[in-house]
């Protein structure tokens, strides 16, 4: 699922040229004009901290080209600033100061302006400022718009009245959430997204004169204010300036509750009055205005009072504060009540707009007001990966959401949000969570046990956060190691995956739901429905991606053995919901070639809801509906009735709304469809406890990222670490041994968890807390040299160890052909080629999938580890380095020679690997000993237990043929070996234990 995040880093912020030689006077008694950028070349195109116009976005196709051009139109001076984009996520470009510099005052001036050549493609330009704080990477961000509907030059006015506080990006905490003008940094511009074009700017300057509305405001502490029946409710309101000082002029605030839902001298006794703030009040100052409500003892749905504000001498609130005379009385509102009648109630009470808003799902930052939330009555809210509040905190978190949740209060049933997000290995969104090892760690683990402790660790801090719905676990069966999301799926055998399903329990508790309404559990999403995993290479039409969202093209037989399986095992486990895949499916001999999964009624109705029972709701991809063929409106309709329930347009929320309003009311969506899908929606809702708890439950935030979370994240990377080769049984290490360590991923914590970690794509260097590998290596170590390059003297140690591998992506981003490949850097080659070349060394692998080793560099490693994408506890990859912990993990995914041989699986009728799916040695004490007669004796007991349905005395019988086979293949893997060992390891997972050592016996014979 992409998560592009909107407007996401601090790298995104803006800022500001220094000041120039002053322009002209714009008006009688206002100040001269300041020019800001004259664009010149007096700038240079430069990165913080230095001064300087950069670039940023979303990934390498986003941030737009630039250039300083001669123009003889030029609005001012000789040069504008000109250039071209194609954004698919975000992007711009920023103008910094330097942060060496003071900051400027613009307190002087009404606002700012600059001329825009026009292109008239109806798009909106978003202008930012940085505002207050250390520099220009702590600032506040506040912002505004223009809409690009004209041709030519045309100057651009910005009062500075007109930019509002940034709700779904801060830097900073907040510093006084006040445009204070006295300490800027600077300016960016974000382009508009899904539309080549070009653009040019000239002569940015500060114009006009401000007056006491710029430097004052009335703001109130909330925009909601429910209260029960017969209650009081008190609003309050807070006069502030710019820098904090006493109001120069006084300030007035008359208040009226008056209009809205309420019936005034019925519900609620009308309040009216005026409130003076007098010159010299202190900024900061707050008074309170009562409302008494009415009780009437009637059930009601919710009643609205709006609370008019007229305020002089002072910027009013932004939207007029609502208070909410909660629905009461009414049979959804009844906990004891089944949850089936609970539904059916609230059901016939609702409009076709209502429940059109519980079909919708916005992005977070994307809503256009707070108040778009009870407006559109919207059913959900997402944050896409790295879409964080800022401070991105658990405490902030719970804040936002809290924030969001109090809007849907101001619906007429209060339905409560349902919010969700990609907590695919850990809270991986929050700075501090636990990071577990990624799903195919996990696969590599085969310890279903582990997977579900690891779910209900991610569980409890993601709902510790306010947040009940988590787009996991990926149940995709990978079959070729080139797609960019290999690293989400458990492995490449469907039996593993089903095996490692536990992970459900985890999320959600048992398989009926009573758990759900728990401070700990979340619901959970199996994705991506159907056939993620088996796309063919070069068949995606997104972007530069070559293999993710593309084509699987497979007969239904193998449709069903393959990718179906792991969804039949979700249901049964009571999962809550599903989300389809960007992919397409052709199935062979159907005649329909290939057709977006979004649109195959066939499978979603068909297969997912009727053949196979699932009772929970269809939730769709990123913008995923978009990509079906046909207009807005035949997507919105041939995605509903194909089964989904809920679409996620983060930004085209009100365009989906109203379409799926007017397709209903045409008559090509049935009514009785509408109320499926909400029907759907709302059981979640009750059963995860939201109406009687819409707000976070925070009582488990101090165990976010605790020593017991981590000592499972721990436990988790040391059972995912595979030891592919041992020579002379050089590891484990000893603590005695003088260690030469090196290598890019050695001490990276943002490397070794990879993609969706902090953000979409993830990203190198200490980008939350945890311990790197090197980090855990020298508490075992007292005599340990690191030198990343291995430009360090190798003489005098004992042993190398060289952590190698990849640097993080996510989805088709991380496509080979797309920027990516299989083989292991110059430097990483060049690190290990140094460091085994002068001693004894141990290699390991930090990848979301296996890396290319060929012969010669394989000769000359003693021993090689697949490492994965551990997390954050590299304290677990040392425990097994230095024999805390034996190696016990197998290979989830086959290991090839070549990226020619992709794609490669367990089962193929040609299959001659590197390393065989199963594959993995120990440094067990006892490594069982024997040959063929015991491999006989073993096999004779595996049936026995086969028959009595002995799951773990089987399983620890087949445990010891592979070893014993693998004892004696040594490194000399032959393709007559590596084919029945690969399929033992598939026998095993489905429980035919005495067939597994069968094979195995072949293996053994061929080695």
């Amino acid at each position: 699922m992409r998560r592009t995040a909107l407007l996401a880093s601090a790298a995104l912020l803006a800022t500001l040229l220094p000041l120039t030689a002053a322009a002209p006077a714009s008006g009688a008694g206002d100040p001269a004009p300041v020019p800001v950028d004259r664009f010149e070349g007096e700038v240079p195109f430069a990165n913080p901290p230095a001064e300087g116009i950069f670039t940023w976005g979303g990934d390498n196709d986003d941030p737009p080209a630039l250039t300083l051009t001669a123009r003889d139109d030029a609005p001012e001076g000789e040069k504008v600033l000109s250039g071209t984009y194609d954004i698919s996520g975000y992007g711009g470009f920023t103008h910094d100061f330097a942060s060496a510099e003071p900051a400027h005052d613009w307190s002087a001036h009404k606002g700012i302006r600059f001329w825009w050549d026009g292109r008239d493609n109806g798009k909106k330009i978003i202008f930012e400022l940085k505002d207050g704080g250390a520099d220009g990477g702590a600032s506040e961000l506040w912002t505004t718009s223009f809409t690009d509907d004209f041709t030519g030059w045309k100057q651009i006015e910005l009062s500075f009245t007109d930019f509002t506080y940034r709700t779904d990006h801060q830097p900073v905490g907040g510093i006084d959430h006040i445009l204070g003008l006295t300490e800027m940094w600077g300016y960016a511009v974000t382009l508009p997204v899904g539309v080549k074009d070009r653009f040019a700017m000239d002569a940015v300057e500060l114009y006009g004169r401000a007056d006491q509305s710029l430097k004052a405001s009335v703001r109130t502490d909330s925009a909601v204010y429910p209260t029960d029946e017969g209650r009081t409710a008190t609003v309050r309101f807070t006069v502030a300036t710019t820098g904090s000082a006493p109001l120069a002029e006084p300030v007035t605030v008359t208040y009226e509750a008056t209009g809205g839902t309420a019936d005034p001298g019925k519900d609620y006794t009308p309040t009216t009055g005026t409130v003076t703030f007098p010159a010299g009040t202190a900024s900061g100052t707050t008074r309170e205005i009562r409302v008494p409500t009415i009780k009437d003892g009637s059930a009601e749905s919710a009643e609205t009072i709006p609370l008019k504000l007229t305020v002089t001498g002072a910027k009013p609130p932004a939207e007029t504060p609502r208070i909410v005379v909660d629905a009461h009385g009414l049979p959804y509102l009844n906990s004891r009540l089944p949850v089936r009648r609970r539904v059916a109630d609230l059901l016939s009470r609702m409009s076709l707009e209502e429940k059109a808003g519980q079909m919708t799902q916005a992005e977070r930052g994307a809503l256009t007001a707070s108040g778009d939330i009870a407006t559109y009555a919207l059913g959900s809210l997402l944050s896409g990966g790295g879409s964080t509040p800022t401070p991105n905190t658990a405490e902030a978190w719970a804040r936002m959401i809290d924030g969001f949740q109090l809007r849907a209060q101001a619906t007429r049933f209060q339905i409560p949000l349902i919010y969700g997000v990609d907590a695919v290995h850990g809270h991986n969104n929050l700075v501090g969570a636990t990071i577990m090892p990624h799903n195919i760690g996990l696969g590599a683990s085969r310890d279903p046990g582990l997977a579900r402790r690891a779910g209900a660790v991610t569980a409890a801090e993601t709902r510790a956060t306010g947040i009940p719905w988590d787009f996991a676990p990926c149940l995709c069966v990978a079959r070729d190691d080139r797609w960019g999301r290999t690293y989400e799926s458990f492995g490449e055998d469907p039996a593993l995956v089903d095996a490692m399903e536990t992970v459900i329990q985890g999320l959600q508790g048992r398989p009926d739901g009573r758990d759900l309404d728990r401070g700990d559990k979340v619901l959970a999403t199996a994705k991506h429905f159907v056939g993620d995993g088996g796309t063919e290479y070069g068949s995606s039409t997104t972007g530069t991606y070559t293999i993710d969202q593309g084509v699987t093209k497979v007969t239904r037989q193998r449709l069903e053995a393959v990718h179906l399986a792991p969804y039949q095992t979700a249901v049964d486990r009571g999962i809550g919901t599903v989300m389809p895949s960007y992919s397409s499916l052709d199935l062979v001999g159907d005649g329909r070639g290939p057709v977006k999964m979004h649109a195959r009624a066939d499978m979603i109705n068909g297969v997912l809801k009727d053949r196979m029972g699932f009772d929970g709701f269809v939730i769709s991809d990123w913008q995923a509906i978009d990509q079906i063929p046909g207009d807005h409106p035949s997507d919105v309709r041939t995605s509903v009735n194909a089964g989904l329930d809920m679409i996620m347009v983060p930004y085209a929320y009100k365009d989906f709304h109203k379409t799926l309003v007017d397709e209903v009311r045409a008559g090509r969506i049935g009514e009785r469809r509408i109320d499926d899908a909400v029907s759907r929606i709302l059981t979640q809702k009750f059963r995860l406890g939201l109406f009687e708890k819409p707000y976070a439950d925070t009582s488990g935030a101090s165990r976010i990222g605790s020593a017991e979370h981590r000592a499972v994240a721990r436990r988790a990377a040391a059972e995912s670490q595979v030891l592919l080769k041992n020579s002379a049984g050089l590891l484990p290490l000893r603590t005695s041994q003088k260690v030469y360590v090196a290598g890019s991923n050695a001490d990276d914590i943002g490397n070794q968890s990879g993609g969706w970690t902090i953000t979409w794509q993830g990203s190198s260097g200490d980008i939350t807390p945890g311990t790197t590998i090197l980090e855990a290596m020298r508490k075992n170590s007292a005599r340990l040299t690191y030198s990343k390059d291995a430009s360090a003297p190798t003489d005098g140690h004992d042993v190398g160890v060289v952590v190698v591998g990849e640097t993080p992506y996510a989805e088709g981003v991380g496509d080979v052909g797309n920027g990516h490949d299989l083989e292991l850097s110059t430097a990483d080659r060049a690190a290990v080629d140094k460091v085994c070349g002068a001693m004894k060394c141990a290699v390991l692998i930090v990848s979301g999938r296996p890396q290319l080793i060929d012969d010669e560099r394989l000769a000359g490693i003693d021993a090689l580890v697949a490492s994965w994408l551990p997390g954050t506890e590299g304290d677990g990859v040392a425990d097994v380095l230095y024999g805390k912990r034996p190696f016990t993990g197998q290979l989830p995914v086959t290991w090839p020679k070549s990226e020619a041989q992709q794609p490669i699986n367990v089962g193929d009728a040609s299959y001659d690997p590197r390393f065989p799916y199963g594959w993995g040695l120990t440094t067990l004490t006892e490594v069982p000993q024997g040959g063929a007669a015991t491999l006989r004796a073993l096999g004779v007991a595996a049936a026995a237990a086969e028959r009595a349905g002995a799951k773990e005395a089987g399983r620890t019988l087949v445990t010891k043929a592979r070893l014993i086979v693998q004892q004696k293949a040594g490194t000399e893997i032959t393709e007559a070996m590596a084919g029945p060992f690969a399929e033992a390891d598939h026998l095993l997972l489905t429980g035919r234990y005495g067939a597994a050592v069968a094979k195995l016996r072949a293996a053994y014979s061929a080695a």
